[in-house]
């Protein structure tokens, strides 16, 4: 999908269908407007008629357009003005693009919303975000595809100063898609050393330095908390390090992300309803490529790390048993109460691994808990962190790209939960209760002074149901966060 910019009336536009936007309870204002009068007033009729009513996601087709060059029309609503924001407008453009996307439209032109209360350029990016997030399926395996995106998807407005946005829209909507692309693979084909090779690609492709330290390297850096991990699976792991260095002495971001490409809960079984969708057990590392990629490309004059820990959590004579005791590579000793509570081992020595790495700031993303999903729900990821000023940050650039995250506490007295008689810490919190916060407590421990905020992504990670903005599946989530986190660091 190529995305262009035109600044010509609505009316002149060539377009196989053209995307209209309309405002809940408002008449057409600026370019929309001048489209209303070339159509001898249709969409006033159309609104004074409750047919176009503007109400967010409604969608209406007009096939037989007269008087303008698009062959035809579709008006979407966008809802009340006064609430519009980036996540609407990406949820609006995303209602369009899939309706349209289930036949072959070699060019869409895309009417870019007047009035909004954002900037223009966030606008842009916004819609076009909705057309890759709506143009696109999960069903990557399938013989025919259920989804045909836009040759051209061609945004009209009267600034041609739009065109960095353009730029940086088609790179973050690729960089998602990959990150979409990766968590709807199928285990059987995206594993450690295939996720890793897929890395290496996009390294080579973008000019990342690249790292990929295999199980030998792994022994030798002391992470045997991720090896144990991997131990009952024959897939053996990988560790991913990928930088970025065009920010000259300036600090180092790191980006760190869980990648457990299947999750069988080891020893720790889960069951057959749990275990279905555990090939998105590895959509933080996935969300972390995504955004290095995008990084690399927007040439960023920052400093960002990007690891990924990769391993297969299964069950064999191998495997890690409850009751073990692992030492971390910051020397830290860990009880094992649950091997499905596995995500948090291998992040402890990627974390720690940051440290010793010299980063100044630390994010890092993971599918971890369950709990999380209970306190926030499926559509917004928790966020835990050492430094209050730094997670204000972070929740600055998601609420900028229109991602959800939502602070949970992180007191002193939540550590208790992960005192162990016979290690330092142990992996559980011991009960049902505050179970995303002591999974936080614990990665905590291997995160020193450094700055560090952590985004529990078990819920916007996996859409289990298709709706009318997405495709059930991978949903590319935080990529846009962690490409601005990185614009304004």
């Amino acid at each position: 999908m190529r995305l262009t910019l035109q600044t010509s009336p609505l009316s002149d536009i060539n377009a196989d269908w053209l995307v209209v936007g309309l405002w809940e309870k408002d008449s057409p204002v600026g370019t929309v407007a001048l489209l209303d009068a070339k159509l001898g007033g249709l969409l006033t009729k159309l609104r004074e008629q409750g047919d176009a009513t503007g109400k967010v996601k409604e969608l209406t087709p007009l096939f037989q357009a007269t008087g303008i060059t698009p062959k035809r029309v579709l008006l979407v609503g966008l809802g009340p003005r006064d609430k519009a924001d980036f996540a609407s407008l990406v949820a609006a453009m995303a209602t369009a693009a899939k309706s349209l996307s289930t036949k072959p439209c070699p060019r869409v032109a895309v009417a870019l919303p007047d009035g909004a209360p954002i900037a223009a350029e966030a606008i842009l990016r916004a819609c076009a975000h909705g057309f890759y997030q709506g143009s696109n399926s999960a069903g990557i395996r399938k013989n025919a595809n259920e989804r045909t995106p836009p040759e051209e998807v061609c945004f009209v407005g009267a600034d041609a100063a739009l065109q960095d946005s353009v730029r940086r829209a088609d790179i973050e909507g690729r960089a998602t898609n990959l990150a979409r692309e990766l968590v709807n693979m199928p285990p059987c084909d995206l594993y450690p050393e295939t996720f890793a090779e897929r890395a290496r690609a996009v390294a080579a492709g973008t000019g990342l330095d690249a790292e990929i330290l295999d199980e030998k390297q792994l022994a030798a850096e002391r992470m045997n908390a991720l090896l144990a991990v991997a131990r009952g699976s024959d897939r053996p792991p990988r560790l991913i390090v990928l930088q970025h260095r065009q920010g000259g002495n300036k600090p180092t971001l790191a980006l760190v992300g869980k990648g457990v490409t299947f999750d069988s809960g080891g020893l720790s079984l889960k069951t057959t309803d749990q275990m279905v969708d555990m090939k998105c057990d590895m959509a933080g590392a996935a969300a972390v490529l995504g955004a290095m990629q995008a990084i690399a490309e927007l040439q960023l004059p920052v400093n960002v790390l990007g690891i990924m820990a990769l391993v297969e959590n299964m069950p064999s004579g191998k495997a890690m048993k409850l009751g073990d005791v692992l030492k971390a590579r910051n020397g830290k000793t860990i009880e094992v109460l649950n091997t499905d509570a596995e995500g948090r081992l291998i992040l402890a020595d990627a974390l720690a691994y940051a440290v010793d790495r010299r980063a100044a700031h630390i994010v890092d993303l993971a599918t971890l808990t369950g709990a999380c999903m209970v306190a926030l729900g499926p559509d917004v990821a928790g966020l835990m962190t050492n430094n209050d000023a730094w997670s204000q940050k972070v929740l600055a650039a998601s609420a900028a790209v229109g991602e959800k995250a939502w602070p949970l506490p992180m007191f002193p007295h939540y550590r208790e939960m992960i005192k162990s008689d016979v290690a330092d810490i142990r992996n559980t919190g011991g009960s049902r209760y505050a179970g995303a916060i002591s999974a936080a407590k614990f990665l905590e421990e291997f995160v020193g002074d450094v700055p560090w905020a952590h985004l529990d992504i078990a819920g916007p990670a996996w859409a289990e149901k298709e709706n009318a903005t997405r495709e059930s599946g991978g949903t590319g989530c935080f990529v846009r966060t962690l490409v601005e986190l990185a614009i304004r660091y």
